[in-house]
């Protein structure tokens, strides 16, 4: 790598340690490195790697709920959405903190929400309890085989990165018009999600797909951290969970798996950064004591920041157990909390 030989040629030495972090693009990038080059880096930190397979799924999202106009909710139905959300799965972990701490166990009807009568801005038409029920729904095959997971229940403030229309971004739509089709007029109300994501993923193999085959990576020493948003409003959260597990299954020693990665997810956090829950944490000190003082970690403290001042503190677990509170003392301050798998 080029920085090794500029770090080589100004030290006169090789560097000790070799670092990568990244989030989104670059937590995707991040975890191909590891199957790549698993001699390159000493320790990656992936944030909410952007799964290639998102980019189906995001146009599949937007077939589903803002293609027909009687599909389409108004982002002004949102934080009435959210508040819905929150009154059915908040005290779930036992405490009432505006966050999810578990959202895989959170299951909302949202026909709770259906309008009695005419349409209005506190209620969903019948065509929208629908869509509000697929947004957190995983895209699956007419025989019931996911293709990809859920937007888990949460981030309804950002409903519009994905719901919010009039078409879908760029980003998510660019592969399938300039490489899945090569044809820049390709309509994507024309897409189909087992034809169109099957030949999307016919061509990333190899390429964008993440393979977690990383028995090489951990056999030469490296470590992986991968940490990931509940309120990702962006790339479904049940991915980096999904490949997780997928790591664990394939390495040589599963039961020794948790000395080399740990998967970390954030209640109430966006896509790598924002939201409702803490969001910042020293990701540096982390890998360093990790690779270098061989302190494997058991949680990560984070914090929630407004206007420049942090507000509240809470310990981030290692996947699957969550933060439980004990019962006293502030629940702003992680101290009053303990990491433990869910009830």
């Amino acid at each position: 790598m080029e920085a090794k030989t500029l770090i080589k040629a100004f030290y006169g030495r090789e560097a000790r340690y070799s670092y990568w972090t990244g989030c989104s693009g670059g937590g995707r990038e991040g975890l191909l490195q590891a199957y790549r080059y698993p001699n390159e880096f000493n320790d990656i930190i992936a944030g909410d790697p952007a799964n290639i397979r998102r980019n189906a799924w995001a146009l599949w999202l937007a077939v589903q709920t803002f293609k027909d106009s009687d599909a389409y909710i108004s982002p002004e139905k949102y934080p009435m959405i959210h508040c819905a959300v929150l009154d059915a799965c908040d005290a779930n972990d036992g405490l009432k903190d505006g966050l999810i701490e578990d959202p895989e166990n959170c299951h909302i009807d949202f026909k709770a929400l259906q309008c009695k009568a005419a349409d209005g801005p506190d209620c969903l038409t019948p065509r929208q309890v629908h869509t509000a029920q697929t947004i957190i729904s995983p895209a699956t095959t007419r025989t019931g085989k996911v293709l990809f997971p859920r937007l888990e229940p949460g981030p309804e403030l950002g409903w519009a990165r994905l719901a919010g229309g009039p078409s879908p971004a760029d980003l998510f739509l660019d592969e399938f018009r300039y490489v899945v089709y090569q044809d820049r007029k390709w309509d994507w109300r024309a897409f189909d999600l087992e034809r169109d994501s099957a030949k999307a993923d016919a061509i990333d193999k190899d390429i964008d797909d993440l393979d977690p085959h990383l028995a090489s990576f951990a056999k030469q020493g490296g470590k992986l951290l991968i940490y990931h948003g509940w309120a990702d409003q962006q790339v479904a959260p049940g991915s980096s969970i999904e490949f997780y597990k997928s790591v664990l299954t394939l390495s040589a020693n599963p039961e020794q798996a948790a000395n080399w990665i740990r998967l970390f997810m954030v209640p109430g956090m966006g896509h790598c950064l924002g939201g409702e829950g803490p969001d910042t944490f020293d990701k540096i000190s982390l890998i360093e004591q990790w690779i270098e003082q061989g302190k494997v970690p058991e949680k990560i403290i984070a914090a929630h920041q407004t206007a420049g001042k942090v507000d509240r503190t809470r310990p981030l677990c290692p996947y699957p157990q969550v933060a439980h509170y004990n019962g006293t003392g502030s629940i702003d301050d992680a101290s009053n909390f303990t990491c433990r798998l869910p009830q």
